[in-house]
């Protein structure tokens, strides 16, 4: 029997993809500002895809198909990076133009944008009660807050390797952030002085910090743009703005990583 036979945009649904801008007002800029936030949202789709993956692989002891997916992830990640340096170009005149439009709409609620925290292991159980409204995706966060996060299951990896990983740590409520333990960081210490002895766990490690540092570098190109455009303003989902992203750009996902090279 052939294969149907199926057209370029019809495989992409591009009808439905291209016709899912609908600017409210007719100033200029309004597209871009959707495009932009519509094409991160796709990038996350594929970021959770990946780092689901990966976190499935890492829990069965799999670790080189998942280090293919983290860095896919981290250059991912590149992609949205880059994304701010095309909102840039909106200057402050451009926004506030278009801010009334916007109403009390926000990137703050990107239920998808949170479900990464998440699956990182950024844990937060009261931002779930700010998609309350909306059962399915409340859900959904709170399955994913059900779940060991990305580096929990890497550390479960590493007890399983026989690394004394403790046991407060391994039997921790997953709901709540992992909160920076001596020793686990002592784990990472003798992966990283025996790199040799636990190649694919260095690998890990350093697969892991990529994708953290990637993250964060998009947190931080967010805080500027925003500072670029707004200012100090309050944002339209009634969060401090720039200050609010910049303590969120202080907040890690993987603690011990970070504080491992200071003491190699």
């Amino acid at each position: 029997m052939e294969s149907q036979e199926i057209s370029y945009g019809g495989y992409l649904k591009l009808d439905a993809l291209l016709s899912a801008q609908a600017p409210l007002s007719n100033e200029h800029d309004e597209l871009l500002f959707i495009v932009i936030h519509q094409a991160a949202e796709l990038w996350m789709k594929l970021c959770l895809h990946e780092l689901g993956g990966a976190r499935r692989l890492i829990a069965a002891d799999e670790l080189s198909p998942a280090f293919k997916m983290l860095s896919r992830t981290a250059r991912v990640q590149a992609q949205l990076i880059q994304s701010w340096e095309v909102l840039s170009t909106m200057t402050p005149a451009d926004y506030h133009r278009l801010r009334a439009h916007l109403g009390s709409s926000s990137g703050f609620q990107s239920y998808q944008y949170r479900l990464l925290e998440f699956v990182l292991g950024a844990r937060d159980e009261e931002m779930v009660a700010i998609h309350e409204t909306s059962p399915l995706i409340a859900g959904q966060l709170r399955e994913e807050l059900a779940r060991p996060s990305l580096y929990d299951e890497s550390l479960r990896l590493l007890a399983r390797r026989g690394l004394p990983v403790p046991a407060a740590v391994l039997e921790r409520d997953v709901r709540r952030r992992h909160v920076a333990d001596p020793g686990v960081e002592a784990c990472w210490a003798e992966i990283y002085r025996n790199a040799d002895r636990y190649w694919d766990l260095y690998e890990l490690a350093e697969k892991l910090m990529d994708v953290e540092h990637h993250v964060q570098l998009w947190r931080f190109g967010h805080v500027k743009t925003v500072e670029r455009i707004i200012g100090f303003r309050r944002g339209t989902g009634g969060t401090s703005g720039v200050a609010y992203l910049t303590n969120v750009l202080s907040k890690g996902f993987f603690p011990e990583l970070l504080s491992v090279r200071t003491i190699l």
